[in-house]
Protein backbone atom coordinates (compact mmCIF):
# COMPACT_ATOMS: atom_id res chain seq x y z
CA UNK A 1 0.00 0.00 0.00
CA UNK A 2 0.95 3.63 -0.43
CA UNK A 3 1.31 5.15 3.04
CA UNK A 4 1.94 8.53 4.65
CA UNK A 5 3.56 8.08 8.06
CA UNK A 6 3.08 10.72 10.76
CA UNK A 7 5.08 10.54 14.00
CA UNK A 8 7.73 12.32 16.02
CA UNK A 9 9.40 10.61 19.05
CA UNK A 10 11.41 7.43 19.37
CA UNK A 11 8.18 5.60 20.27
CA UNK A 12 7.14 5.90 16.61
CA UNK A 13 10.39 4.74 14.98
CA UNK A 14 9.84 0.95 15.29
CA UNK A 15 6.46 1.30 13.57
CA UNK A 16 7.99 3.22 10.68
CA UNK A 17 10.70 0.57 10.43
CA UNK A 18 8.09 -2.21 10.42
CA UNK A 19 6.14 -0.52 7.63
CA UNK A 20 9.22 -0.07 5.47
CA UNK A 21 10.47 -3.61 6.07
CA UNK A 22 7.04 -5.02 5.17
CA UNK A 23 7.41 -3.64 1.66
CA UNK A 24 4.85 -0.85 1.78
CA UNK A 25 5.55 2.31 -0.17
CA UNK A 26 5.99 5.21 2.24
CA UNK A 27 5.27 8.26 0.10
CA UNK A 28 6.08 10.80 2.81
CA UNK A 29 6.85 11.17 6.49
CA UNK A 30 5.36 13.99 8.53
CA UNK A 31 7.03 14.93 11.80
CA UNK A 32 7.41 17.91 14.12
CA UNK A 33 9.83 20.59 13.01
CA UNK A 34 13.39 20.63 14.44
CA UNK A 35 13.72 22.40 17.79
CA UNK A 36 16.66 24.11 19.51
CA UNK A 37 18.23 21.77 22.07
CA UNK A 38 21.32 21.43 24.22
CA UNK A 39 23.71 24.08 25.46
CA UNK A 40 24.36 25.45 22.00
CA UNK A 41 20.63 25.51 21.15
CA UNK A 42 21.36 23.88 17.81
CA UNK A 43 18.27 22.64 15.99
CA UNK A 44 17.66 18.95 16.64
CA UNK A 45 15.60 16.80 14.31
CA UNK A 46 13.09 14.35 15.72
CA UNK A 47 13.91 10.62 15.93
CA UNK A 48 11.36 9.95 13.19
CA UNK A 49 12.95 12.63 11.00
CA UNK A 50 16.35 10.95 11.38
CA UNK A 51 14.92 7.50 10.64
CA UNK A 52 13.00 8.68 7.58
CA UNK A 53 16.06 10.31 6.04
CA UNK A 54 17.97 7.09 6.66
CA UNK A 55 15.33 5.29 4.60
CA UNK A 56 15.44 7.97 1.90
CA UNK A 57 11.83 9.03 2.47
CA UNK A 58 10.78 12.66 1.87
CA UNK A 59 10.16 14.47 5.17
CA UNK A 60 7.62 17.24 5.79
CA UNK A 61 7.63 19.39 8.95
CA UNK A 62 4.65 21.79 8.79
CA UNK A 63 3.86 23.77 11.93
CA UNK A 64 0.15 23.20 11.28
CA UNK A 65 -2.08 21.22 8.95
CA UNK A 66 -5.02 23.58 9.16
CA UNK A 67 -4.14 25.66 6.09
CA UNK A 68 -5.39 24.85 2.60
CA UNK A 69 -1.88 24.89 1.13
CA UNK A 70 -0.62 22.18 3.49
CA UNK A 71 -3.79 20.16 2.94
CA UNK A 72 -3.34 20.34 -0.82
CA UNK A 73 0.24 19.09 -0.46
CA UNK A 74 -0.98 16.21 1.72
CA UNK A 75 -3.59 15.17 -0.86
CA UNK A 76 -0.92 15.07 -3.57
CA UNK A 77 0.74 12.14 -1.80
CA UNK A 78 -2.25 10.07 -3.00
CA UNK A 79 -2.04 7.76 0.03
CA UNK A 80 -4.10 4.66 0.59
CA UNK A 81 -3.79 5.18 4.35
CA UNK A 82 -2.02 7.40 6.84
CA UNK A 83 -0.38 5.84 9.92
CA UNK A 84 -0.15 8.13 12.93
CA UNK A 85 2.04 7.39 15.97
CA UNK A 86 2.56 10.16 18.55
CA UNK A 87 2.71 12.84 15.86
CA UNK A 88 1.88 15.82 18.06
CA UNK A 89 -0.29 17.92 15.72
CA UNK A 90 -4.07 17.98 15.40
CA UNK A 91 -5.32 16.45 12.15
CA UNK A 92 -8.25 18.44 10.73
CA UNK A 93 -11.06 16.71 8.87
CA UNK A 94 -9.53 17.50 5.48
CA UNK A 95 -6.42 15.51 6.42
CA UNK A 96 -8.38 12.66 8.03
CA UNK A 97 -10.46 12.29 4.87
CA UNK A 98 -7.60 12.53 2.37
CA UNK A 99 -6.25 8.93 2.40
CA UNK A 100 -8.50 6.48 0.59
CA UNK A 101 -8.76 4.18 3.65
CA UNK A 102 -8.51 6.84 6.33
CA UNK A 103 -5.97 7.34 9.12
CA UNK A 104 -4.87 4.62 11.55
CA UNK A 105 -3.49 5.60 14.94
CA UNK A 106 -1.38 3.53 17.34
CA UNK A 107 -2.38 4.46 20.90
CA UNK A 108 -0.74 3.32 24.13
CA UNK A 109 -3.68 2.46 26.36
CA UNK A 110 -6.79 0.32 26.59
CA UNK A 111 -9.25 2.84 25.19
CA UNK A 112 -11.46 4.49 26.28
CA UNK A 113 -9.20 4.62 29.36
CA UNK A 114 -6.47 7.22 29.05
CA UNK A 115 -7.38 9.14 25.95
CA UNK A 116 -4.97 11.98 25.34
CA UNK A 117 -1.34 13.02 25.46
CA UNK A 118 0.31 10.94 28.21
CA UNK A 119 -1.42 7.54 28.45
CA UNK A 120 1.68 5.54 29.41
CA UNK A 121 2.70 7.81 32.28
CA UNK A 122 -0.84 8.28 33.55
CA UNK A 123 -1.50 4.54 33.65
CA UNK A 124 1.57 3.93 35.82
CA UNK A 125 0.89 6.96 38.02
CA UNK A 126 -2.65 5.69 38.63
CA UNK A 127 -1.38 2.26 39.68
CA UNK A 128 -3.02 0.41 36.78
CA UNK A 129 -1.96 -3.22 36.59
CA UNK A 130 -2.84 -3.74 32.92
CA UNK A 131 -2.64 -1.66 29.78
CA UNK A 132 -2.09 -2.26 26.10
CA UNK A 133 -1.63 -0.85 22.63
CA UNK A 134 -4.47 -0.33 20.19
CA UNK A 135 -4.85 0.40 16.51
CA UNK A 136 -7.81 2.69 15.95
CA UNK A 137 -9.30 4.60 13.03
CA UNK A 138 -9.02 8.31 13.68
CA UNK A 139 -11.97 10.67 13.72
CA UNK A 140 -12.27 14.31 14.76
CA UNK A 141 -12.51 13.49 18.46
CA UNK A 142 -9.66 13.00 20.94
CA UNK A 143 -8.84 9.29 20.60
CA UNK A 144 -12.52 8.49 20.14
CA UNK A 145 -12.38 6.44 16.94
CA UNK A 146 -13.31 2.76 16.56
CA UNK A 147 -10.71 0.15 17.48
CA UNK A 148 -9.43 -2.60 15.18
CA UNK A 149 -6.72 -4.48 17.08
CA UNK A 150 -5.47 -4.58 20.67
CA UNK A 151 -2.57 -6.24 22.44
CA UNK A 152 -2.81 -6.20 26.24
CA UNK A 153 0.15 -6.31 28.60
CA UNK A 154 0.70 -6.25 32.38
CA UNK A 155 2.23 -3.37 34.32
CA UNK A 156 4.53 -4.83 36.98
CA UNK A 157 4.48 -3.36 40.51
CA UNK A 158 7.89 -1.70 40.06
CA UNK A 159 7.76 -1.12 36.31
CA UNK A 160 8.61 2.42 35.25
CA UNK A 161 6.92 4.42 32.52
CA UNK A 162 10.18 4.20 30.56
CA UNK A 163 10.17 0.42 30.67
CA UNK A 164 6.51 0.29 29.67
CA UNK A 165 7.18 2.74 26.83
CA UNK A 166 9.94 0.53 25.42
CA UNK A 167 7.81 -2.61 25.63
CA UNK A 168 4.84 -0.87 24.02
CA UNK A 169 6.75 0.54 21.07
CA UNK A 170 7.96 -2.94 20.10
CA UNK A 171 4.54 -4.57 20.53
CA UNK A 172 2.85 -1.63 18.83
CA UNK A 173 5.03 -1.86 15.74
CA UNK A 174 4.05 -5.51 15.27
CA UNK A 175 0.38 -4.68 15.91
CA UNK A 176 0.33 -1.94 13.27
CA UNK A 177 2.07 -4.27 10.83
CA UNK A 178 -0.70 -6.82 11.32
CA UNK A 179 -3.36 -4.13 11.00
CA UNK A 180 -1.98 -2.92 7.68
CA UNK A 181 -1.79 -6.47 6.34
CA UNK A 182 -5.45 -7.00 7.25
CA UNK A 183 -6.43 -3.63 5.78
CA UNK A 184 -4.73 -4.57 2.52
CA UNK A 185 -6.73 -7.82 2.44
CA UNK A 186 -9.95 -5.94 3.18
CA UNK A 187 -10.41 -7.81 6.46
CA UNK A 188 -9.68 -5.13 9.09
CA UNK A 189 -12.82 -4.71 11.20
CA UNK A 190 -13.50 -1.85 13.62
CA UNK A 191 -15.46 -1.83 16.87
CA UNK A 192 -16.77 1.36 18.49
CA UNK A 193 -15.26 2.21 21.86
CA UNK A 194 -17.27 1.65 25.01
CA UNK A 195 -19.13 4.70 26.29
CA UNK A 196 -18.24 3.91 29.91
CA UNK A 197 -14.82 4.06 31.55
CA UNK A 198 -13.54 7.13 29.74
CA UNK A 199 -10.52 8.82 31.37
CA UNK A 200 -8.14 11.45 30.05
CA UNK A 201 -4.35 11.39 30.11
CA UNK A 202 -3.50 15.06 30.24
CA UNK A 203 -0.01 16.31 29.48
CA UNK A 204 2.43 16.08 32.40
CA UNK A 205 2.87 19.54 33.90
CA UNK A 206 6.02 20.69 35.71
CA UNK A 207 4.01 21.61 38.78
CA UNK A 208 3.01 18.00 39.41
CA UNK A 209 6.48 16.47 39.21
CA UNK A 210 7.49 17.36 42.78
CA UNK A 211 6.97 14.43 45.17
CA UNK A 212 4.40 14.95 47.90
CA UNK A 213 5.50 12.67 50.72
CA UNK A 214 2.28 13.36 52.64
CA UNK A 215 0.52 10.98 50.26
CA UNK A 216 0.33 7.22 50.99
CA UNK A 217 3.46 5.27 50.11
CA UNK A 218 1.80 3.38 47.24
CA UNK A 219 0.78 6.64 45.58
CA UNK A 220 4.26 8.10 46.05
CA UNK A 221 5.82 4.95 44.56
CA UNK A 222 3.45 5.09 41.57
CA UNK A 223 4.22 8.78 41.11
CA UNK A 224 7.96 8.09 41.02
CA UNK A 225 7.83 5.23 38.55
CA UNK A 226 5.21 6.95 36.41
CA UNK A 227 7.55 9.90 35.81
CA UNK A 228 10.73 7.85 35.36
CA UNK A 229 12.95 8.52 33.53
CA UNK A 230 11.36 11.67 32.13
CA UNK A 231 10.56 14.27 33.33
CA UNK A 232 11.43 12.68 36.69
CA UNK A 233 9.73 13.04 40.08
CA UNK A 234 11.89 15.09 42.43
CA UNK A 235 12.39 16.37 45.96
CA UNK A 236 14.86 18.64 47.71
CA UNK A 237 17.54 17.50 50.12
CA UNK A 238 19.74 19.89 52.09
CA UNK A 239 23.40 19.04 51.62
CA UNK A 240 26.24 21.15 53.05
CA UNK A 241 23.71 23.82 53.96
CA UNK A 242 22.26 24.14 50.45
CA UNK A 243 19.04 22.71 48.98
CA UNK A 244 19.78 20.20 46.23
CA UNK A 245 17.17 18.91 43.81
CA UNK A 246 17.19 15.11 43.47
CA UNK A 247 15.18 13.05 41.02
CA UNK A 248 13.85 9.71 42.20
CA UNK A 249 14.06 7.25 39.32
CA UNK A 250 13.41 3.90 41.00
CA UNK A 251 11.70 3.07 44.25
CA UNK A 252 10.02 0.27 46.17
CA UNK A 253 7.67 0.08 49.12
CA UNK A 254 9.44 -0.03 52.48
CA UNK A 255 8.71 -0.76 56.12
CA UNK A 256 8.65 2.01 58.68
CA UNK A 257 6.73 5.13 59.50
CA UNK A 258 7.33 8.69 60.57
CA UNK A 259 6.51 12.26 59.70
CA UNK A 260 6.13 12.67 55.92
CA UNK A 261 9.55 13.26 54.39
CA UNK A 262 11.50 11.87 57.36
CA UNK A 263 14.60 9.85 56.49
CA UNK A 264 14.25 6.51 58.25
CA UNK A 265 17.85 5.31 58.05
CA UNK A 266 17.04 2.04 56.31
CA UNK A 267 19.06 2.69 53.17
CA UNK A 268 17.32 5.63 51.49
CA UNK A 269 13.88 5.01 52.99
CA UNK A 270 11.58 8.02 53.36
CA UNK A 271 8.38 8.16 55.39
CA UNK A 272 5.15 8.97 53.60
CA UNK A 273 1.68 9.90 54.81
CA UNK A 274 1.23 6.22 55.49
CA UNK A 275 4.07 3.73 55.12
CA UNK A 276 7.37 4.51 53.41
CA UNK A 277 9.22 4.23 50.12
CA UNK A 278 12.83 3.22 49.57
CA UNK A 279 14.66 5.06 46.80
CA UNK A 280 16.78 2.66 44.76
CA UNK A 281 18.04 4.94 41.99
CA UNK A 282 18.34 8.72 42.06
CA UNK A 283 19.84 11.56 40.07
CA UNK A 284 21.28 14.65 41.67
CA UNK A 285 20.75 17.83 39.68
CA UNK A 286 23.45 18.14 37.04
CA UNK A 287 24.78 14.61 37.68
CA UNK A 288 24.31 11.17 36.17
CA UNK A 289 21.80 8.70 37.55
CA UNK A 290 23.19 6.40 40.24
CA UNK A 291 22.07 3.77 42.68
CA UNK A 292 21.01 5.03 46.08
CA UNK A 293 23.97 3.49 47.93
CA UNK A 294 26.44 5.35 45.72
CA UNK A 295 24.55 8.59 46.20
CA UNK A 296 24.49 8.22 49.98
CA UNK A 297 28.22 7.51 50.15
CA UNK A 298 28.98 10.78 48.40
CA UNK A 299 26.31 12.92 50.04
CA UNK A 300 27.95 13.38 53.41
CA UNK A 301 25.82 14.16 56.46
CA UNK A 302 22.11 13.98 55.69
CA UNK A 303 19.34 16.07 57.23
CA UNK A 304 16.49 14.44 59.14
CA UNK A 305 13.92 15.16 56.44
CA UNK A 306 13.57 15.87 52.75
CA UNK A 307 11.25 18.43 51.23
Amino acid sequence: MRIVFMGTPDFAVPTLTEIVSSGHEVAAVYTRAPKPAGRGQAERRSPVHEAAEGFGIPVFTPKSLKGEAEQDVFRLHDADVAVVVAYGLILPKAILDAPRLGCLNLHGSLLPRWRGAAPIQRAVMAGDTRTGVMVMKMDEGLDTGPVALVDEMPIGPEMTAGELHDAMMRVGADLMGRALAALERGSLDFTPQAEEGVTYASKIEKAETRIDFSRPSQEVHNHIRGLSPFPGAWFELELAGKPVRVKALRSSLAQGQGAPGALLGDGFAIACGTGAVRLNQVQREGKAAMDAATFLRGAGELPETVA
